[in-house]
């Protein structure tokens, strides 16, 4: 088992190099001259000369990565163009509303999904079974914007029952913090919920055909602990690894939601940077995006350990 943990760690390596070469080079890929471009059309020469060099581009391509990475792995991610605030700095302001919505709607999706998956698995061609099937079909179909705002015309506008917009942060309370993520979390889980689902009925019909669950069910073993206990914990793998990957659609699905819903996080901070062109701040958000990524992947390669004795032993 260790050898499997420090083969998957020393793995991550060069996939995050590759992020970074992709994100320093996201500067360039634009079309035209970046400098240029965020300088504006009433931009002088000089102006164009003075972001050139703020920048660095008018120095060798190797030598900027290089000179990039070393600030990167020093915790320096760059300075705003607009703000001359630290890129980390603005970072740090705006990470707790997204870690908040992306754990609250993790919880809120496997807490739903997975016993959603088992209950229809068990019910194979009820209706309970098709009413999930459904849910699911939907939850793909309906962007997350649009289930967003009928949430907030329902539950916020109409109802008056939780907040429409904005973000308390933890500090002044639990249940005030919980009331403005409530909508959010169900707007972004929406997709992922039924992304779970599907998944855990698929496996969870297949692990119930298996002959040591006909044994167990010969033997008198109860049907909850058939369902939870001998076949959910055999269908496990497939089911952490679609969280895992479904970890890119909330990561993607904050940037849509936080704008929906005006909540002050890294989403809001990469679209405003987007329409101002503050490429460091892109930067720094995508490779903290893309961190977070491939972090949680080795995590869920690490949990394998407790679900696969191959692994394990």
């Amino acid at each position: 088992m260790f050898a499997y943990i420090v083969r998957r760690v020393l793995a991550t390596i060069p996939v995050m190099a590759i992020v970074a070469l992709f994100v320093f080079s996201l500067l360039y890929i634009a079309p035209g001259d970046p400098a240029a471009v965020i300088a504006g059309d009433q931009a002088t020469p000089a102006d164009v000369e003075r972001i050139r060099a703020s920048l660095g581009l008018d120095r060798p391509y190797l030598v900027r990565f290089g000179a990039w990475l070393w600030d990167i792995l020093r915790g320096d991610l760059g300075t705003s163009i607009f703000t001359n605030l630290p890129v980390a700095t603005m970072i740090r302001q705006r990470i707790e509303p997204t870690l908040s919505l992306m754990i609250v709607t993790l919880i809120l999706a496997v807490s739903i999904a997975v016993p959603m998956g088992v209950v229809a698995a068990w019910r194979q061609g009820t209706w309970i079974d098709r009413a999930v099937m459904g849910f699911a079909v939907l939850g793909f179909s309906v962007p997350v914007f649009v289930v967003g705002y009928v949430l907030a015309y329902i539950f916020a506008l109409e109802l008056d029952w939780l907040p429409v917009q904005g973000y308390t942060p933890f500090s002044r309370g639990f249940f005030p913090w919980m009331e403005n993520l409530i909508l959010p979390a169900v707007a972004l889980g929406s997709v992922y919920i039924a992304l779970i689902a599907r998944i855990t009925r698929a496996t969870m019909l297949e692990v119930l055909q298996q002959d040591y669950i006909r044994t167990a069910k010969a033997k008198g073993v109860g049907q909850r602990s058939i369902l939870f206990v001998h076949a959910l914990k055999n269908a496990a793998v497939p089911i952490v690894t679609v969280i895992g990957i479904g970890m890119a659609l909330l990561i993607g699905g904050a940037v849509v939601t936080e704008s929906v819903f005006a909540i002050p996080g890294l989403g809001r901070l990469t679209v405003d940077a987007i329409l101002r062109r503050d490429y460091p701040v892109i930067q720094g958000v995508v490779l903290l995006f893309s961190f977070i990524y491939v972090l949680v992947n080795l995590a869920i390669d690490l949990a394998y350990t407790l679900f696969d004795p191959r692994i394990r032993y």
